[in-house]
């Protein structure tokens, strides 16, 4: 199954449709998530420093027998880490852990504005960048006010910017900016959790048996027709199968404007203007707490 690639402003790619590994314990779950996704046309694996399964992506990877050349690999900083010097360690940390020459992209994954680091650690990314370890850079999590300091200061936008995105929080107006930019959005927690409230909306039912589809499939080929990358996270076969078994449906106009209705402009993830220093327990314990998945 070839998976649509879109271009980023740097001048690579990246596939348009991946896996996201929030939560996976490290270990076989990981591995054997990684590896099936692989094995059933997934291209982009999405972790980052905090899961802690770092290692077992990595060694999913190499299971699959896929050539790296073929995968998009990314990995993002944790905000404990933010600063030019420890960014750069943290790297290094990161691409041991994954048993890697480099990575594919590589993501502040929070502004934490509080903090004010976050300039210093782009600084370290760019360099990450420019020595090849990193083919693309980017952020997670930022808003225009902290894109707009970035671009001012070192005159380079990030290639991504990975932001809670469904359709009860669609960011329309910052989608709008970063697409002006030329700044690719990447979507998370894409089907809004775990909890059932999007995935069990009458509207949402109602498209899904037009198309002989389910709820969550429905909202997958929503977020690719708006041109954004998306990275559902699941660690069951079935489901891992049924969220790549997108490409054969497409949805029409009225339905695309049935779905923008359905905005609340609700987070069930952190607000990235408070979010700031936890430690990963915490983090793990917010996300038990909220089932981003």
């Amino acid at each position: 199954m070839d998976i649509p690639m879109v271009r980023l402003n740097d001048g690579n790619s990246m596939p348009q449709l991946g896996l996201g590994v929030w939560k996976m314990r490290d270990g076989e779950e990981v591995r054997h998530a990684v590896d099936t996704a692989l094995q059933n046309g997934y291209r982009l694996i999405d972790t980052a420093a905090v899961y802690g399964n770092e290692g077992g992506v990595g060694e999913g990877v190499r299971r699959s027998g896929i050539t790296r050349d073929e995968i998009f690999v990314t990995t993002k900083l944790w905000n404990g880490d933010q600063g030019y010097d420890s960014a750069l360690r943290a790297f290094d940390t990161s691409l041991s852990r994954l048993g890697m020459d480099y990575v594919d992209l590589y993501l502040i994954h929070w502004p934490v504005p509080a903090m004010d680091k976050y300039v210093d650690s782009w600084k370290a990314l760019l360099e990450v960048k420019e020595s090849g370890r990193a083919r693309s850079v980017g952020v997670c999590n930022f808003g225009t006010t902290e894109l707009e300091r970035l671009m001012n200061e070192t005159g380079i936008a990030p290639a991504v910017n990975q932001i809670e995105l469904h359709p009860h929080l669609q960011q329309a107006e910052l989608r709008a900016y970063c697409n002006e930019k030329g700044i690719q959005i990447e979507s998370w927690s894409p089907i809004g959790g775990s909890g059932g409230d999007l995935l069990n909306d009458p509207k949402l039912i109602l498209i899904s048996e037009k198309y002989d589809k389910s709820p969550a499939q429905v909202v997958i080929r929503w977020h690719l027709q708006l041109g954004l990358v998306v990275i559902p996270k699941s660690s069951h076969d079935d489901r891992i199968k049924e969220n790549i078994d997108v490409f054969d449906f497409e949805l029409d106009e009225e339905d695309m404007k049935t779905i923008a209705s359905m905005d609340m402009g609700t987070r069930r993830g952190p607000d990235p203007a408070t979010f700031g220093v936890h430690t990963r327990t915490n983090v793990m314990g917010l996300a038990h707490k909220l089932r981003l998945i």
